[in-house]
């Protein structure tokens, strides 16, 4: 599969960052585990939007445009974990891991619950990893994520010039 080369994205995400930290008074080390948090939600908000876990109901997941949103978001916190702890790892190759959408989601959940307690570049890097690893799976192309990063991008420094 492709390899992704992140190193515009970090860079991104961290000015970002740096306008949210000057708009609201903090820093990496005061929100590190809100962010893991907000990281988490939004993860959840993206499994929510495929769908893949609800045997239950017969209706499929959410439009494209709702699911790459959300799955920008994610990327969004993933990037500034990553810039917060000085990841060493800014290239990735998809693949494919998991059988299901289902059980690749838990393994970022399982991935993100070693990084809290480690908080180290080992364990960032198999969250991140699990977390790219939906890609294949959704069937998505890395460049229409991309893409839809960037459109987030706007938003997010949209709503920090309207006072979010």
């Amino acid at each position: 599969m492709a390899k992704i080369i992140l190193d515009e994205l970090f860079k991104a995400q961290e000015q970002l960052d740096a306008t949210i930290a000057k708009n609201h008074g903090i820093s990496y080390a005061t929100t590190r585990h809100r962010r893991l948090m907000a990281c988490i939600v939004e993860i959840g908000e993206l499994a929510n939007a495929t769908r893949c876990f609800k045997y239950w109901s017969n209706k499929g997941p959410e439009a494209e445009e709702i699911v790459l949103d959300e799955y920008a978001d994610g990327l969004h916190f993933f990037l500034s974990l990553g810039v917060d702890i000085k990841t060493s790892k800014r290239s990735y190759n998809l693949t494919k891991h998991e059988d299901n959408l289902t059980d690749q989601f838990l393994e970022i959940y399982h991935r993100l619950d070693v990084f809290k307690k480690k908080q180290d570049d080992a364990s960032f890097i198999k969250a991140f990893q699990a977390f790219l690893n939906l890609l294949p799976l959704l069937g998505y192309r890395w460049k229409k994520l991309e893409k839809a990063y960037y459109k987030k991008l706007g938003v997010n420094y949209n709503r920090q010039e309207t006072n979010y």
